[in-house]
């Protein structure tokens, strides 16, 4: 390819509208260009660095025997009202209706499809494990679309979902996507963890891992174990409980008045009662029932774990400030478990139990309560994990501190059961003539995420550096100045010898400076750039430069095919074995 026929308009600022380096770095390289908030166009370029991920992710499914196909992206709703999803998914959903008032929606995900598919076509046993995947656009209506293709309303992903007989199978299809999944994102050149996490809208009853690419800008933080490599999103870290050992408490609680003091903070510098000491309650509202949530001042709620606690409701959320004091009797700032109305479950976290004594609110505007005591002071109707793991803490695997760190999610792999099959009868017919439900999967990696993440990784003041697998092109020739007949001849001849070779290669052939030329190939992130020179020509080659290291050596002209192919080759290694 050559520049100057090359659709590639590079910008010289960083559009207002980009607040992280991945989407700023995507429109100054001329990679993207915005058509509506969250909605992109993939120039050239950024198009040849998606495909080039979608072939790493095709040749790794097609290794585990996954099958491509394709589904419509207009899905019907009757098959989301057959698992109950078309009114429980919410408002990220793009929902339509036809001319003849048919409702469907554009899909944010497929398992309904899917499995409709399987329970029409596969009936017996002996069709089973089946593995089947597509890469295709998806859609959710996000309430913000921000940061470019990291979140966005429409973008591309690769989901794959496995069909297995029993519990078992399920988990061999399991453990091959993990794998596949490590494979992938190890062939992209990033850095990551796979974290346990929590099914989200998904759901399933089984285990389910995020994959995320490591990165400061990260949405997500997640904790982990340099020593036995344990890792979750902290939203689903479990919690080691600590706190002191139980003494018995003779003083009865004492009733203090507190003007003004409505937080934790308040009550810390007014009392001097350590945060660890007094109780932060929340009330809670989801299926039309309240709940009293409690945890230690210095501690924060973890809703998802609250919600599984609880069995799984459509709808927690905090209750209106108004609706808590009308049925505690106190504001916010002075809740507390003690004398809480018999209507409201008290829901508690493990490390509440194991502190002798505690501060609270005493569902009384203005005062607390000192010299609480759990169990005699105040009932627990549920009790578990419900807390937000903290870094430092201590690994439940082996006992080393937890580290900390900001992660992209990239791919996440479920362990759905029966949760789909179930809800659309999709059975097969085992080797005793009798019906039993398959066994499901699901496996997605967001495939512009993943360019995405990849630049937040890989980038300096200069511009992107891509890794060589996934680079629009794999080199640039640079010619210094083309009106000299030699220099012009010699990069021709070059850029003709390196696609000869199987190097993907532009020659920029613009009339323009060049550190214009420089800046334009160090902005986009070609891994490797010759400059051709009167200068270099005179020594008999040309200079040959690492886009990552900035590393420059003087080759040989008939010996730079091979010293290319060469150097590619050894970053395309060392990305697999980094």
């Amino acid at each position: 390819m050559r520049v100057s026929q090359l659709l590639n308009p590079t910008l010289r600022e960083v559009p207002a509208e980009a607040e992280v380096i991945s989407h700023q770095l995507m429109l100054k390289a001329g990679l993207i260009r915005k058509a509506a908030a969250g909605v992109y166009t993939y120039l050239p370029l950024g198009w040849r660095i998606l495909r080039k991920i979608e072939q790493i992710v095709r040749e790794e499914m097609d290794a585990q025997g996954g099958q491509e196909l394709m589904m419509p992206i207009m899905q019907p709703a009757e098959l989301w009202q057959e698992t109950g999803r078309w009114e429980v998914y919410g408002p990220e959903m793009f929902r339509l209706r036809d001319r003849h008032e048919r409702e469907f929606c554009l899909g944010p995900t497929h398992e309904e499809l899917i499995t409709d598919l399987v329970r029409g076509d596969v009936r017996s046993y002996k069709q089973l494990p089946l593995l089947l995947y597509q890469i295709q656009n998806k859609y959710r209506d996000e309430r913000r679309p921000r940061f470019g293709l990291m979140r966005g309303r429409e973008f591309i992903m690769k989901d794959l979902y496995s069909f297995d007989r029993d519990p078992e199978s399920l988990r061999v299809s399991y453990q091959k996507m993990y794998a596949a999944y490590e494979r992938i994102f190890t062939r992209c050149g990033l850095t990551f963890r796979a974290v346990e996490a929590d099914a989200g809208a998904i759901g399933g009853s089984g285990g389910t891992h995020e994959f995320m690419v490591l990165a400061e800008s990260g949405e997500a933080e997640v904790v982990y174990c340099p020593a036995c490599h344990y890792a979750a999103n902290v939203e689903q870290a479990e919690c080691q409980p600590q706190g002191a050992l139980r003494v018995p408490v003779q003083e009865a609680p004492e009733l203090i008045e507190t003007p003004g003091l409505r937080t934790i903070e308040d009550i810390t510098q007014t009392l001097g009662t350590p945060k660890s000491a007094q109780i932060k309650s929340l009330v809670y509202q989801g299926d039309a029932h309240l709940y009293l949530v409690l945890v230690r001042g210095d501690r924060e709620v973890n809703a998802l774990k609250v919600n599984h606690l609880l069995g799984g409701l459509n709808n927690l959320q905090l209750a209106a400030p108004e609706m808590v004091e009308q049925v505690m009797g106190g504001s916010v700032g002075s809740l507390g478990p003690v004398g809480a109305p018999p209507e409201i479950q008290i829901v508690a976290d493990q490390e509440i139990t194991l502190m002798p004594r505690l501060t609270c609110g005493a569902n009384r505007t203005d005062y607390h309560y000192k010299n609480v005591v759990p169990g005699r002071d105040f009932r627990i109707d549920i009790l578990g994990d419900i807390r937000m793991i903290t870094p430092g803490e201590t690994c439940l695997k082996c006992g080393m501190p937890l580290e900390n760190a900001r992660g992209i999610e990239v791919g996440q792999v479920f362990n759905l059961g029966t949760k789909y099959s179930q809800a659309l009868h999709a059975v097969y017919v085992d080797e005793h003539g009798k019906e039993q439900l398959i066994y499901m999967g699901c496996y997605g990696i967001g495939v512009s995420r993943t360019m995405a993440a990849a630049i937040e990784q890989h980038h300096d003041p200069d511009g992107i550096i891509w890794p060589a697998a996934i680079a629009p092109y794999h080199c640039i020739i640079v010619p210094v100045n083309l009106k000299d007949g030699q220099v012009a001849a010699a990069a021709e001849e070059l850029y003709r010898a390196l696609w000869a070779a199987g190097v993907e290669t532009v020659l920029d052939d613009r009339d323009e400076r060049p550190g214009v030329k420089f800046k334009d190939a160090d902005l986009i992130g070609y891994p490797l750039r010759i400059t051709v020179g009167a200068k270099s020509l005179a020594q008999g080659g040309a200079e040959l430069r690492v886009r990552a290291s900035g590393e420059v050596e003087l080759t040989p002209l008939p010996e730079l095919p091979s010293r290319v192919q060469t150097m590619l080759q050894a970053m395309i290694e060392g990305e697999l074995h980094a």
